[in-house]
């Protein structure tokens, strides 16, 4: 297992668009916001296999999340805002109302 650091992007996706006409309690949408993507060198180079649930750890806080191979580059994890997101946010909005949500340094952890 390796001790690399990722760069976490979090937004909403467009499939997070379509599923707010379900509903935020339907397990679709709860899937979805419980799940990360990675490129399938990084899930290799810390041991993740896909679907394998992982830890997230920032600064701030930590959530765990099912790993998916996805066509992000080398070193970054790409997560839909949810609940499990907000875990990882510090309170710190610059001003938008949004707290920080890109480009924050994190552990990915297999579970």
């Amino acid at each position: 297992m390796s001790n690399k650091k990722f760069i976490l992007n979090s937004s909403r996706s467009s499939k997070q668009g379509t599923l707010i006409n379900v509903g935020k309690d339907s397990q679709e949408y709860q899937d979805l916001t419980n799940s990360m993507k990675m490129c399938a060198a990084d899930m290799q180079a810390v041991g993740l296999a896909e679907g394998q649930m992982a830890l997230v750890r920032t600064e701030f806080g930590e959530a765990e999340f099912r790993c998916e191979a996805g066509k992000e580059p080398e070193g970054m994890i790409f997560i839909p805002y949810g609940p499990p997101t907000c875990k990882l946010m510090g309170g710190d909005t610059g001003g938008t109302g949004m707290p920080m949500s890109k480009g924050w340094e994190v552990e990915v952890i297999p579970l």
